[in-house]
């Protein structure tokens, strides 16, 4: 693709396709397409939904709770096609915003970006406090330990505080530590689940779809919806591939790919790690009954001894430490990308960018609302879980918010330009994306199935969504931010018509021989010769 601007320069590739979407680079391009997936899949992170989410499962619906990680696959798969050829026509750092303002308009993308930023938040803020149990069992002579509300407080604001620093140096160190981290996850979640599978396995594969006692009063339907999380939880990351879009090299064609490697993939590995725990548990009954503090390391422990575990301890912490920095840092760019729309508040500081290009500012302000979150979990520890069903309800909110925006914007006539589409499949997999995730927004706004608990406890994924939606509807009414902003906004159409024109008439001109193969091109003809 050649484009030339209005000062009659020519520019080709991908700088070529921002500057048609109404931008200029800004980024180093020195996120391949692996670095990008691995990203994405850290953010998704099968290892630390395994980990963290392990005990809740099997405590909420026993061994079958496993089928959610099939089912919530399904589902998100088809969110990560509707998003890929989104992506391919809008590459741009701030992924959902950006899309949702050129699908539909300024106040359509501020309030669905308003809503995301605070699951990023909070999500960055519960991987943070869930790997603190982690942290003391590596360097606490009992590896079957949990920790205090203190000790996650503290132990959690280093993780984040320890990815601020390497975040501030810039897209190449967090490329590096994404493949690092992608070495742990494969390391911690297939070699170790392969050996529980084939060389400790103490159960026989019936007990995936025993309910174990958790069937409370003969109504188990009720458990198992509730267990829903573990899968609902897992695939919620593979849109951070396009958070980073504007430093991926082609990224119309890589950040597709790399959406639904990471979905399948990640789904994989931890249905994989997942039935090698349950089957390799020499106790799993106490674990389902919730006898065992921290099941995952009392299973290490009983197969590998205490040095092995400790080991697998350094392996998942370093996971852990990868899916905080590469959520901080998606979290980061859409604050980056919003700002400089100047559509968020204080934009004049959090769209400026370092000397190492990447935007400290907005870093900082995703690590100190992490840090405000931690203290209010320090005086509501067993709110974490919930909180977390907040932090999915939000996602999955601004997921169907610009799903439903891609298919109003194909009812009025928008055809994808980008290139990768899904063509005439488009209308079936959009609304069953919606439908998915529709269903899965109900699963998690009810309320926690304990009687016992304060109705505060019962609806906090709900009331917490819903004080957050406000909050951001009346600042958007009273201020009117997006007023602020002349950046383009619902002309998904016009750009889709005019990529395809300047594709047509660079593929011509490259026909004649008058122009050669931009980098890009010539990468996609060397791959398919």
């Amino acid at each position: 693709m050649t484009v030339t601007n209005g000062g009659g320069g020519s520019f080709s590739g991908d700088d070529a396709h921002l500057r048609v979407l109404g931008y200029e680079e800004k980024f180093d391009r020195k996120i391949g397409m692996w670095s990008n997936f691995a990203l994405g899949f850290l953010y998704l992170s099968p290892m630390v939904g395994v980990l963290s989410m392990f005990t809740q499962a099997l405590t909420t619906a026993g061994p079958p709770s496993i089928l959610w990680l099939v089912i919530a696959a399904g589902g998100q798969l088809l969110v990560a096609m509707v998003f890929g050829e989104i992506v391919s026509q809008f590459p741009i750092a701030g992924g959902l915003y950006q899309w949702a303002r050129r699908l539909w308009n300024g106040p359509y993308a501020w309030i669905m970006s308003w809503i995301y930023i605070a699951g990023i938040v909070v999500g960055c803020t519960t991987t943070a406090m869930f790997s603190a149990d982690f942290v003391l069992a590596l360097f606490h002579s009992d590896s079957n330990i949990s920790s205090t509300p203190l000790q996650k407080l503290i132990i959690a604001t280093i993780v984040v505080l320890i990815c601020v620093a390497l975040n501030s140096t810039g897209s190449k160190t967090l490329a590096t530590i994404a493949k690092v981290g992608l070495a742990a996850e494969v390391a911690g979640i297939v070699v170790v689940g392969l050996y529980l599978l084939i060389f400790a396995r103490k159960n026989n594969f019936s007990v995936l779809f025993d309910t174990m006692g958790t069937a409370h009063d003969g109504d188990y339907l009720s458990a198992f919806v509730t267990a829903a999380i573990i899968g609902l939880v897992l695939y919620y990351g593979f849109e951070a591939c396009g958070e980073v879009a504007e430093e991926t090299p082609n990224p119309s064609r890589t950040i597709p790919r790399s959406m639904m490697l990471t979905v399948i993939l990640g789904g994989a590995a931890a249905l994989f790690a997942f039935v090698g725990y349950i089957l390799a548990a020499p106790n799993l009954q106490d674990i389902v009954d919730n006898k065992v503090a921290n099941p995952i390391t009392a299973i290490l422990t009983d197969t590998f001894g205490e040095t092995g575990t400790k080991i697998f301890l350094v392996i998942a912490l370093t996971s852990f430490l990868a899916c905080v920095m590469g959520q901080q840092a998606a979290g980061s760019r859409l604050i980056f990308s919003f700002a400089r729309d100047d559509m968020f508040p204080g934009a004049h500081i959090f769209k400026k960018i370092s000397g190492r290009k990447v935007p400290v500012n907005a870093i900082v302000l995703v690590a100190s609302l992490c840090i405000c979150l931690f203290v209010l979990l320090y005086f509501l520890p067993d709110a974490l879980f919930r909180v977390a069903a907040f932090q999915m309800l939000a996602g999955y909110f601004a997921f169907q918010m610009v799903v439903f925006a891609s298919l109003r914007a194909r009812a009025k006539g928008w055809k994808p330009g980008g290139n990768w589409s899904l063509g005439k499949w488009g209308w079936p997999v959009g609304i069953g994306a919606l439908t998915y995730g529709v269903l899965s927004m109900i699963v998690l706004a009810r309320p926690n199935g304990d009687p016992s608990l304060h109705f505060f406890d019962r609806w906090i994924a709900l009331i917490g969504f819903l004080i957050v939606a406000g909050v951001g509807l009346i600042y958007m009414v009273v201020a009117k931010p997006y007023r602020h902003s002349t950046a383009p906004e619902g002309d998904a159409i016009e750009i889709a018509d005019l990529l395809r024109e300047h594709r047509a008439k660079h593929d011509m001109e490259r026909f004649a021989g008058q122009v050669p193969l931009a980098e890009p091109d010539r990468q996609a003809v060397t791959a398919t010769e």
